[in-house]
């Protein structure tokens, strides 16, 4: 059977010049990078080379790169190691009425986070956390098109207030701004410069998760103005339990994890230098080709995408005036379930997605379709294509012609679609 992948937002696969940068640093060159050896200042070597090319392929300078597992620890290290809901300075003084020491959640209190309604789970899930432990959040709507409004960013921005020194009287003053470069569900890309600049300008820190930018459209986190983004690995077409967290120099970030002395103490642990090896090959590719690629797979996206909504009637695009990155659309096929379609595509030979390969399963429409105004029934009927470096022409055409068939197919087995195509010839 002929196999087509469509779902490089997913995962990525690793490019035969990476696992050809990583094999040596599997066996000959095994040794730990904090070794003062030979064998280890040769890992050591590589290793920085390969910080180097990260950040250069961000606008970034090498020492602000840190090695991490992936995206979820990345965003993590970002959110708790700005927001710790354990320390809180200025310390208020207590009043009469006060409780010594203060509990955790009375220390929360003086903190604030602003991020979006469609941020990845790993930025929601984290944000999450922290409103439990009593720090206040703002989860920011978005346009239809999956935007978020960067004046909606400054009026969200907090300022501590009081009438006196006690705990009781003082408001809580934000302490960061998260919000991701690119969504992986729709491809919307935020306007990041703007809010960079009102970040700046409140002396707020601003992370983003570029996880699904890095590589496919242009980052320069200068002219972001970010001082924390997070990148993945196995989005780039690197190994899978590798990715980076750029922090710019002056950021006061905490630990995440406790042990030895890698990486100037920011994040401890025996490094992975193969993986490492590979992060920075596929970041030195992606730098060199991304123009070439991009051009390339927004030319292939936009017939797929002109193709279905012309073989498919009643099919629209979520987001599809929103500047996006060019290797993903999302659709909407009405009169079908989504994860009916995608098992009917996988069987017939076509991989995609119906949203976030970290929330398949999930009973619940995607939150991100949810949160640009469709209806339950028309998230559960979207479906999200993404092209990849070696998308291929046919591989198009073979979308073009098993996708709709598959739709026709679920519609006529669909009495609700049969109803409503009968009221409205």
């Amino acid at each position: 059977m002929n196999r087509v992948y469509l779902d490089f937002n997913a995962t990525t696969p690793v490019e035969p010049e990476v696992l050809d940068a990583m094999l040596p640093y599997f066996s000959a060159e095994f040794a730990n990078a904090a070794s003062i050896h030979t064998p280890g200042q040769r890992a050591r070597a590589a290793v920085e080379t390969a910080r180097e090319q990260v950040a250069a392929l961000i606008g970034a300078r090498p020492q602000e790169i840190v090695f991490t597992s992936g995206g979820t620890e990345s965003d993590n290290h970002a959110i708790f190691g700005v927001v710790n809901p354990l320390v809180s300075a200025p310390f208020p003084k207590l009043d009469k009425h006060d409780e010594f020491p203060p509990q955790r959640h009375v220390l929360s209190q003086l903190k604030h986070i602003i991020t979006s309604a469609i941020e990845h789970e790993a930025v929601l899930n984290a944000c999450q956390a922290l409103e439990k432990d009593g720090v206040a959040v703002t989860y920011l709507s978005v346009d239809r098109d999956g935007r978020v409004d960067p004046e909606a960013v400054r009026r969200a921005i907090q300022t501590s207030r009081s009438d006196s020194n006690s705990f009781s009287n003082i408001s809580p003053a934000t302490s960061l701004i998260t919000i991701m470069h690119a969504n992986n569900e729709l491809g919307t890309v935020q306007p990041l410069e703007q809010i960079g600049r009102i970040a700046k300008e409140a002396d707020v820190y601003f992370h983003t998760d570029a996880v699904q930018s890095a590589g496919k459209i242009p980052i320069d986190v200068n002219a972001l103005q970010v001082d924390l983004l997070s990148l993945s690995g196995h989005k780039l077409y690197a190994p899978k339990g590798i990715g980076a967290l750029y922090v710019r120099g002056g950021t006061r970030l905490r630990q995440l994890l406790y042990g030895g002395h890698h990486q100037r103490g920011f994040r401890p642990g025996t490094e992975n230098v193969a993986g490492i090896v590979g992060l920075g090959k596929a970041a030195e590719l992606a730098r060199r080709s991304l123009a070439e690629d991009a051009l390339r797979i927004s030319n292939l996206r936009d017939k797929l995408q002109q193709g279905l909504l012309e073989r498919v009637p009643q099919s629209r695009v979520n987001a599809g005036a929103a500047r996006r990155t060019p290797n993903t659309t999302n659709l909407v096929f009405p009169g079908i379930e989504g994860e009916a379609l995608l098992i009917a595509l996988d069987l017939k030979g076509l991989a995609c997605s119906t949203g976030a390969a970290c929330s398949s399963g999930a009973v619940e429409p995607s939150h991100v379709l949810t949160a640009i105004g469709l209806p339950p029934e028309e998230a559960r009927a979207s479906l999200r294509f993404s092209l990849g470096r070696h998308t291929a022409p046919a591989d198009i055409d073979f979308a073009l012609h098993v996708v709709p068939a598959a739709v026709a197919q679920l519609r006529e087995l669909s009495p609700t679609y049969r109803k409503e195509a009968t009221a409205h010839p």
